[in-house]
């Protein structure tokens, strides 16, 4: 089986030691947020020399910010010294240039200690994931977060998804903590998060229009016109990982209302890859693991238990990209 060849945004990394050279933390979030992977070695041992060259790939690339060790970056497959190594790195790497947000999450002691390590390492921001395992009524799941936070300071946004759903009532609940800056949706239910939206938009408390939603469905592309709609134009792309140009082209379209080009991409890219992407549990990563180890970066293989795609699906990924650049290519050339 061929490799895919498409153009590369990796540049040669500048050496930075000193944490002088390392900016204040940034809490804007505009343009494409991108959720860098984590490599493992052969032996699927943390790789951060490689890592620091998938960061620097997508900062030259375009990302808007950079979300480290969260769910495409296997967060919870990841120690807690791992986390700590990851935002490190990515702040070595990024030197201000791009906020850099990690995930934090689990049971609520892990959770309030990975807020902790997040703020004490210098990250611009948490993104919380959900409870691990047990799940309570919606007031406690406030007062999950309001635990996970404590006396930090760190912007945190919570992800909304699992067994950490949220109702609009506990939604507007969430205005209550300083820290929290946003909710990212990972449920799908467009006609809950419009209500979740229009509850908290129209709430009398004073941050109420300042709250930050995302989309961080898998894929978002995909659902992106339904939830910038409702009034939540921000979302994570895992495609970004491996096809950075075509991530990039769609965002812009969609910004601009260009439904030419958005409806081709769909059609063209995104559709055949979410399609893949459902035959197997977990290969909202497993894929993009592949899809970048094709394009030629040091990524490594998944841990458990995720699993890898089979030698057909590999191949109909490849084919998925490399239709995608061709679609990229014709689209660009009949805007000339």
């Amino acid at each position: 089986m061929s490799r895919t060849t498409v153009p590369s945004p990796l540049m040669t990394l500048r050496q930075r030691k000193s944490d002088k050279l390392m900016a204040l933390p940034r809490t804007e979030l505009d343009g494409l947020l991108a959720f860098p992977l984590t490599p493992f070695t052969h032996d699927l041992a943390l790789d951060l020399d490689a890592f620091a060259e998938t960061v620097e790939g997508h900062v030259a690339a375009g990302a808007g910010a950079l979300f480290v060790a969260c769910g495409t970056g296997e967060f919870s497959a990841l120690a807690a010294d791992e986390l700590s190594a990851l935002l490190r790195r990515a702040r070595e790497v990024v030197a201000g240039r791009v906020p850099v947000w990690v995930g934090a999450g689990g049971g609520a002691a892990t959770a309030r200690a990975g807020v902790a390590a997040a703020q004490e390492g210098g990250a611009d921001g948490v993104l919380l994931l959900p409870p691990y395992l047990v799940s309570g009524p919606p007031s406690g799941l406030v007062d999950h977060v309001r635990y996970a936070v404590h006396d930090t300071g760190v912007p945190v946004v919570v992800y909304h998804r699992s067994n950490g759903a949220f109702t609009p009532g506990s939604a507007v609940s969430l205005l209550g903590i300083p820290s929290v800056v946003g909710l990212k949706d990972g449920v799908g239910d467009v006609e809950l998060m419009t209500r979740i939206v229009s509850s908290v938009r129209g709430s009398e408390a004073p941050r109420a229009g300042d709250f930050l939603f995302f989309n961080g469905l898998p894929t978002a592309e995909v659902s992106a016109r339904a939830y910038r709609a409702i009034g939540v134009g921000r979302y994570s792309s895992a495609v970004h990982c491996f096809a950075p140009e075509i991530a990039i082209r769609f965002h812009g379209a969609l910004a601009a209302g260009d439904d030419e080009v958005v409806e081709a991409l769909l059609t063209g890219f995104y559709l055949p890859l979410v399609a893949l992407r459902d035959e197997t549990p977990g290969f909202a990563v497993s894929l993009v693991k592949t899809a970048a180890r094709l394009r030629g970066d040091r990524v490594g293989r998944v841990r458990p238990p995720l699993v890898e795609p089979t030698a057909e699906q590999t191949e109909r990924l490849e084919e998925i990209v490399k239709d995608g650049y061709a679609l990229l290519s014709a689209l660009d050339g009949a805007r000339r």
